[in-house]
Protein backbone atom coordinates (compact mmCIF):
# COMPACT_ATOMS: atom_id res chain seq x y z
CA UNK A 1 0.00 0.00 0.00
CA UNK A 2 1.53 3.68 -1.00
CA UNK A 3 2.01 6.15 1.97
CA UNK A 4 -0.17 8.76 1.83
CA UNK A 5 1.32 12.30 0.38
CA UNK A 6 0.42 14.02 4.00
CA UNK A 7 3.34 11.88 5.53
CA UNK A 8 6.12 13.41 3.30
CA UNK A 9 5.65 17.03 3.45
CA UNK A 10 7.75 19.16 1.00
CA UNK A 11 11.20 21.17 1.75
CA UNK A 12 10.64 24.85 1.44
CA UNK A 13 12.60 25.80 -2.13
CA UNK A 14 15.94 27.43 -0.79
CA UNK A 15 17.13 31.14 -2.15
CA UNK A 16 19.43 29.11 -4.99
CA UNK A 17 16.00 27.34 -6.42
CA UNK A 18 14.39 30.06 -6.22
CA UNK A 19 16.86 32.23 -7.92
CA UNK A 20 17.13 29.29 -10.86
CA UNK A 21 16.03 31.21 -13.57
CA UNK A 22 17.08 28.47 -16.35
CA UNK A 23 15.01 25.50 -15.41
CA UNK A 24 12.63 27.30 -12.65
CA UNK A 25 10.43 24.25 -11.42
CA UNK A 26 13.23 21.42 -11.79
CA UNK A 27 13.59 21.97 -7.74
CA UNK A 28 10.14 21.55 -7.16
CA UNK A 29 10.41 18.31 -9.41
CA UNK A 30 13.52 17.30 -7.19
CA UNK A 31 11.69 17.77 -3.97
CA UNK A 32 8.65 15.87 -5.15
CA UNK A 33 10.88 13.29 -6.49
CA UNK A 34 12.61 13.32 -2.98
CA UNK A 35 9.04 12.89 -1.45
CA UNK A 36 8.50 9.78 -3.88
CA UNK A 37 5.25 11.92 -4.57
CA UNK A 38 6.43 11.61 -8.83
CA UNK A 39 8.24 8.67 -8.35
CA UNK A 40 5.66 5.81 -10.21
CA UNK A 41 4.33 8.42 -12.50
CA UNK A 42 7.64 9.94 -13.58
CA UNK A 43 8.96 6.19 -14.20
CA UNK A 44 6.07 5.32 -16.65
CA UNK A 45 7.29 8.35 -18.69
CA UNK A 46 9.88 9.37 -21.09
CA UNK A 47 12.56 12.00 -20.87
CA UNK A 48 10.61 14.73 -23.17
CA UNK A 49 6.99 13.92 -21.69
CA UNK A 50 8.84 14.38 -17.99
CA UNK A 51 10.39 18.04 -18.88
CA UNK A 52 7.15 18.85 -20.55
CA UNK A 53 5.18 18.45 -16.99
CA UNK A 54 7.85 19.78 -14.44
CA UNK A 55 9.09 22.27 -16.54
CA UNK A 56 6.86 25.91 -17.66
CA UNK A 57 8.33 29.15 -19.10
CA UNK A 58 9.89 31.90 -17.05
CA UNK A 59 6.84 34.09 -16.50
CA UNK A 60 6.53 37.13 -18.80
CA UNK A 61 6.72 40.64 -17.75
CA UNK A 62 2.48 40.84 -18.04
CA UNK A 63 0.13 38.73 -16.99
CA UNK A 64 -2.44 40.57 -19.22
CA UNK A 65 -1.27 39.60 -22.85
CA UNK A 66 -4.53 38.69 -23.85
CA UNK A 67 -6.53 41.57 -22.32
CA UNK A 68 -7.38 44.50 -24.55
CA UNK A 69 -8.53 47.93 -24.14
CA UNK A 70 -8.41 51.18 -24.91
CA UNK A 71 -8.25 54.38 -23.09
CA UNK A 72 -10.31 57.13 -24.09
CA UNK A 73 -9.86 60.80 -23.63
CA UNK A 74 -11.62 60.86 -20.30
CA UNK A 75 -9.29 57.50 -18.74
CA UNK A 76 -11.85 55.11 -19.22
CA UNK A 77 -10.68 51.69 -20.58
CA UNK A 78 -12.86 49.92 -22.57
CA UNK A 79 -12.15 46.46 -23.20
CA UNK A 80 -13.00 44.82 -26.13
CA UNK A 81 -12.28 41.08 -27.68
CA UNK A 82 -11.19 41.13 -31.53
CA UNK A 83 -10.95 37.38 -33.22
CA UNK A 84 -10.12 36.56 -36.68
CA UNK A 85 -9.59 38.44 -40.09
CA UNK A 86 -11.65 39.38 -42.77
CA UNK A 87 -14.66 42.29 -43.07
CA UNK A 88 -14.79 43.25 -39.55
CA UNK A 89 -18.43 42.84 -37.33
CA UNK A 90 -18.89 44.82 -34.03
CA UNK A 91 -21.18 43.75 -31.84
CA UNK A 92 -22.93 46.13 -29.45
CA UNK A 93 -24.21 44.41 -25.95
CA UNK A 94 -27.67 44.99 -24.14
CA UNK A 95 -28.20 46.21 -20.99
CA UNK A 96 -26.77 45.02 -18.14
CA UNK A 97 -24.64 43.14 -20.34
CA UNK A 98 -20.92 42.62 -21.88
CA UNK A 99 -19.07 41.49 -25.15
CA UNK A 100 -19.69 38.08 -23.71
CA UNK A 101 -23.74 38.12 -24.82
CA UNK A 102 -22.36 38.55 -28.47
CA UNK A 103 -19.97 34.94 -28.02
CA UNK A 104 -22.47 32.66 -30.16
CA UNK A 105 -23.01 35.17 -32.73
CA UNK A 106 -18.47 35.58 -32.75
CA UNK A 107 -17.65 31.96 -32.96
CA UNK A 108 -20.34 31.59 -35.89
CA UNK A 109 -19.00 34.46 -37.80
CA UNK A 110 -15.31 33.81 -36.58
CA UNK A 111 -15.64 30.21 -38.77
CA UNK A 112 -17.55 31.97 -41.83
CA UNK A 113 -14.21 34.04 -42.09
CA UNK A 114 -14.99 37.27 -40.49
CA UNK A 115 -13.41 39.48 -38.15
CA UNK A 116 -15.47 39.59 -34.92
CA UNK A 117 -15.11 42.39 -32.50
CA UNK A 118 -17.07 43.03 -29.38
CA UNK A 119 -16.73 45.30 -26.56
CA UNK A 120 -18.02 46.00 -23.17
CA UNK A 121 -19.22 49.61 -22.73
CA UNK A 122 -18.30 51.26 -20.54
CA UNK A 123 -19.11 50.98 -17.08
CA UNK A 124 -20.28 47.30 -18.44
CA UNK A 125 -18.26 43.83 -17.97
CA UNK A 126 -14.52 44.36 -17.50
CA UNK A 127 -14.25 48.27 -18.42
CA UNK A 128 -14.05 51.10 -16.60
CA UNK A 129 -16.95 51.26 -13.40
CA UNK A 130 -17.67 54.76 -14.48
CA UNK A 131 -19.55 57.53 -12.12
CA UNK A 132 -19.61 60.00 -15.03
CA UNK A 133 -20.50 59.18 -19.38
CA UNK A 134 -22.85 57.04 -18.96
CA UNK A 135 -24.90 58.34 -22.19
CA UNK A 136 -25.49 57.77 -25.61
CA UNK A 137 -23.22 60.44 -26.85
CA UNK A 138 -20.28 58.90 -25.26
CA UNK A 139 -21.26 55.36 -25.51
CA UNK A 140 -21.09 56.20 -29.71
CA UNK A 141 -17.76 58.47 -28.78
CA UNK A 142 -16.01 55.19 -27.15
CA UNK A 143 -17.17 53.46 -30.13
CA UNK A 144 -15.57 55.57 -32.25
CA UNK A 145 -12.01 55.67 -30.57
CA UNK A 146 -12.42 51.75 -30.82
CA UNK A 147 -13.03 51.94 -34.57
CA UNK A 148 -10.25 54.54 -35.09
CA UNK A 149 -7.66 52.44 -32.95
CA UNK A 150 -8.16 49.41 -34.72
CA UNK A 151 -9.05 51.60 -38.08
CA UNK A 152 -11.94 49.67 -38.69
CA UNK A 153 -13.40 49.90 -42.27
CA UNK A 154 -16.22 48.70 -44.44
CA UNK A 155 -17.20 47.22 -40.61
CA UNK A 156 -21.15 45.82 -40.14
CA UNK A 157 -22.22 47.09 -36.64
CA UNK A 158 -25.08 44.66 -34.92
CA UNK A 159 -26.84 46.41 -32.10
CA UNK A 160 -29.10 44.42 -29.39
CA UNK A 161 -31.20 46.20 -27.10
CA UNK A 162 -29.30 49.10 -25.76
CA UNK A 163 -26.91 48.45 -28.08
CA UNK A 164 -28.86 49.18 -30.71
CA UNK A 165 -29.33 52.73 -29.68
CA UNK A 166 -25.39 52.77 -29.63
CA UNK A 167 -24.40 51.82 -32.91
CA UNK A 168 -27.10 53.76 -34.39
CA UNK A 169 -25.67 56.83 -32.72
CA UNK A 170 -22.12 55.43 -33.88
CA UNK A 171 -23.29 55.28 -37.13
CA UNK A 172 -24.89 58.25 -38.03
CA UNK A 173 -22.51 60.48 -35.92
CA UNK A 174 -19.08 58.73 -36.79
CA UNK A 175 -19.55 55.96 -38.81
CA UNK A 176 -19.00 58.20 -42.29
CA UNK A 177 -16.39 55.95 -44.41
CA UNK A 178 -16.30 52.97 -42.27
CA UNK A 179 -19.34 51.43 -41.95
CA UNK A 180 -20.92 49.17 -44.59
CA UNK A 181 -24.11 47.95 -42.67
CA UNK A 182 -25.99 47.88 -39.81
CA UNK A 183 -27.99 45.26 -37.84
CA UNK A 184 -30.89 46.29 -35.14
CA UNK A 185 -31.64 43.58 -33.26
CA UNK A 186 -34.85 44.14 -30.43
CA UNK A 187 -33.58 47.51 -30.16
CA UNK A 188 -34.10 50.34 -28.30
CA UNK A 189 -34.46 53.35 -31.35
CA UNK A 190 -36.34 55.17 -32.20
CA UNK A 191 -37.35 56.17 -28.56
CA UNK A 192 -38.21 53.76 -25.74
CA UNK A 193 -40.13 56.17 -23.11
CA UNK A 194 -43.90 56.98 -23.55
CA UNK A 195 -44.59 59.91 -24.65
CA UNK A 196 -47.23 61.81 -26.59
CA UNK A 197 -45.37 61.45 -29.48
CA UNK A 198 -44.85 57.96 -28.72
CA UNK A 199 -48.12 56.65 -27.12
CA UNK A 200 -47.38 52.54 -27.46
CA UNK A 201 -44.12 53.26 -25.69
CA UNK A 202 -43.33 51.91 -22.10
CA UNK A 203 -44.59 53.93 -19.47
CA UNK A 204 -42.07 55.89 -16.91
CA UNK A 205 -43.72 54.36 -14.09
CA UNK A 206 -42.36 51.02 -15.18
CA UNK A 207 -39.29 52.19 -15.77
CA UNK A 208 -39.11 53.65 -12.43
CA UNK A 209 -40.22 50.45 -10.97
CA UNK A 210 -36.75 48.83 -12.71
CA UNK A 211 -35.18 51.96 -11.05
CA UNK A 212 -36.77 50.79 -7.29
CA UNK A 213 -36.04 47.23 -7.71
CA UNK A 214 -32.73 47.91 -8.68
CA UNK A 215 -31.54 50.17 -5.87
CA UNK A 216 -33.52 47.57 -3.47
CA UNK A 217 -31.51 44.71 -4.44
CA UNK A 218 -29.34 44.87 -7.71
CA UNK A 219 -28.26 40.59 -7.25
CA UNK A 220 -32.23 39.70 -7.11
CA UNK A 221 -33.68 41.93 -9.64
CA UNK A 222 -30.79 40.44 -12.35
CA UNK A 223 -31.67 37.13 -11.29
CA UNK A 224 -35.19 37.26 -11.71
CA UNK A 225 -34.85 39.73 -15.06
CA UNK A 226 -33.64 36.78 -17.69
CA UNK A 227 -37.23 35.60 -17.04
CA UNK A 228 -39.01 37.56 -19.25
CA UNK A 229 -35.81 38.71 -21.32
CA UNK A 230 -35.69 35.32 -23.01
CA UNK A 231 -39.40 34.16 -22.61
CA UNK A 232 -38.88 31.83 -20.19
CA UNK A 233 -42.28 32.71 -18.23
CA UNK A 234 -44.32 31.94 -21.57
CA UNK A 235 -46.08 28.30 -21.56
CA UNK A 236 -44.20 25.48 -23.29
CA UNK A 237 -40.47 27.38 -22.79
CA UNK A 238 -38.35 25.54 -20.62
CA UNK A 239 -35.76 27.70 -18.34
CA UNK A 240 -32.45 27.16 -18.76
CA UNK A 241 -30.56 28.15 -15.68
CA UNK A 242 -27.02 27.91 -17.27
CA UNK A 243 -28.60 30.85 -19.62
CA UNK A 244 -30.07 32.14 -16.90
CA UNK A 245 -26.75 32.48 -14.69
CA UNK A 246 -24.83 33.47 -17.53
CA UNK A 247 -26.94 36.66 -18.11
CA UNK A 248 -26.59 37.15 -14.23
CA UNK A 249 -22.88 36.99 -14.36
CA UNK A 250 -22.42 39.59 -17.19
CA UNK A 251 -24.74 42.09 -15.24
CA UNK A 252 -22.81 41.55 -11.81
CA UNK A 253 -19.66 41.78 -13.73
CA UNK A 254 -20.40 46.16 -14.26
CA UNK A 255 -20.86 49.09 -12.41
CA UNK A 256 -24.18 49.74 -10.19
CA UNK A 257 -23.79 53.17 -11.00
CA UNK A 258 -23.27 53.29 -14.95
CA UNK A 259 -25.60 50.49 -14.96
CA UNK A 260 -28.23 52.58 -13.12
CA UNK A 261 -28.08 55.61 -15.46
CA UNK A 262 -27.89 53.55 -18.31
CA UNK A 263 -31.55 52.81 -17.67
CA UNK A 264 -31.96 56.37 -18.34
CA UNK A 265 -29.37 56.43 -21.08
CA UNK A 266 -31.26 53.41 -23.25
CA UNK A 267 -35.29 54.48 -22.31
CA UNK A 268 -35.23 58.57 -22.77
CA UNK A 269 -32.91 58.36 -25.68
CA UNK A 270 -34.47 59.88 -28.82
CA UNK A 271 -32.59 58.21 -31.71
CA UNK A 272 -34.97 59.86 -34.29
CA UNK A 273 -32.74 62.03 -36.01
CA UNK A 274 -29.85 59.87 -35.87
CA UNK A 275 -31.76 57.18 -38.02
CA UNK A 276 -33.06 59.50 -40.71
CA UNK A 277 -28.85 60.41 -41.03
CA UNK A 278 -28.01 56.73 -41.66
CA UNK A 279 -27.93 55.79 -46.06
CA UNK A 280 -26.27 52.32 -45.31
CA UNK A 281 -27.98 49.14 -45.71
CA UNK A 282 -29.81 48.35 -42.46
CA UNK A 283 -31.69 44.73 -41.44
CA UNK A 284 -34.27 45.23 -37.94
CA UNK A 285 -34.84 42.56 -36.76
CA UNK A 286 -37.62 41.73 -33.68
CA UNK A 287 -39.57 39.42 -32.14
CA UNK A 288 -43.02 39.86 -31.81
CA UNK A 289 -43.02 38.28 -28.22
CA UNK A 290 -40.58 41.12 -26.99
CA UNK A 291 -41.34 41.64 -23.32
CA UNK A 292 -38.63 44.28 -22.65
CA UNK A 293 -38.47 46.67 -26.07
CA UNK A 294 -42.43 46.48 -27.39
CA UNK A 295 -42.18 45.92 -30.63
CA UNK A 296 -45.11 48.66 -31.51
CA UNK A 297 -42.93 51.32 -30.04
CA UNK A 298 -39.39 49.98 -32.00
CA UNK A 299 -38.63 48.19 -35.16
CA UNK A 300 -41.26 49.15 -37.59
CA UNK A 301 -40.77 52.82 -36.56
CA UNK A 302 -37.01 52.78 -36.73
CA UNK A 303 -37.47 50.86 -40.51
CA UNK A 304 -39.83 53.40 -41.32
CA UNK A 305 -37.12 56.06 -40.53
CA UNK A 306 -33.71 54.23 -41.74
CA UNK A 307 -33.70 55.30 -45.96
CA UNK A 308 -32.60 51.56 -46.79
CA UNK A 309 -34.03 49.45 -44.33
CA UNK A 310 -35.48 45.70 -44.57
CA UNK A 311 -37.23 44.66 -41.40
CA UNK A 312 -37.87 40.88 -40.13
CA UNK A 313 -40.24 40.40 -37.28
CA UNK A 314 -39.76 37.06 -35.40
CA UNK A 315 -43.22 35.51 -34.42
CA UNK A 316 -43.13 34.69 -31.24
CA UNK A 317 -39.36 35.03 -30.56
CA UNK A 318 -38.09 37.15 -26.87
CA UNK A 319 -35.75 39.65 -26.59
CA UNK A 320 -33.31 37.56 -26.16
CA UNK A 321 -33.91 35.69 -29.60
CA UNK A 322 -29.70 35.64 -30.38
CA UNK A 323 -29.58 33.16 -27.78
CA UNK A 324 -32.66 31.26 -27.97
CA UNK A 325 -33.01 31.29 -31.42
CA UNK A 326 -29.72 31.51 -32.44
CA UNK A 327 -30.07 28.88 -34.95
CA UNK A 328 -32.43 30.95 -37.06
CA UNK A 329 -30.64 34.44 -36.24
CA UNK A 330 -27.53 33.69 -37.68
CA UNK A 331 -28.19 32.58 -40.69
CA UNK A 332 -30.68 35.34 -41.67
CA UNK A 333 -27.56 37.77 -40.72
CA UNK A 334 -24.86 36.06 -42.67
CA UNK A 335 -27.53 36.37 -45.79
CA UNK A 336 -27.86 40.03 -45.00
CA UNK A 337 -23.92 40.87 -44.70
CA UNK A 338 -23.66 38.64 -47.57
CA UNK A 339 -26.42 39.83 -49.81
Amino acid sequence: MSTPVRDHPLPSPTAQEMLDGVHPVDPLRRRLLAAGVLSPVLAALPASAIAAVTRRPAPTSSRNNDMKSITTTDGTQIFYKDWGTGQPIVFHHGWPLSGDDWDTQMLYFLAQGYRVIAHDRRGHGRSTQTATGNDMDTYAADVAALAAHLDLRNAIHIGHSTGGGEAARYVARHGAGRVAKLVLIGAVPPLMLQTKATPDGVPKAALDGLRKQFLANRAAFYWDFPIPFYGYNRSGTPLSEPVRQNWWRQGMMGGAQAQFECITAFSETDFTEDLKRIDVPALVMHGDDDQIVPIANSAPLSAKLLKNSTLKIYKGFPHGMCTTHADVINPDLLAFIRG
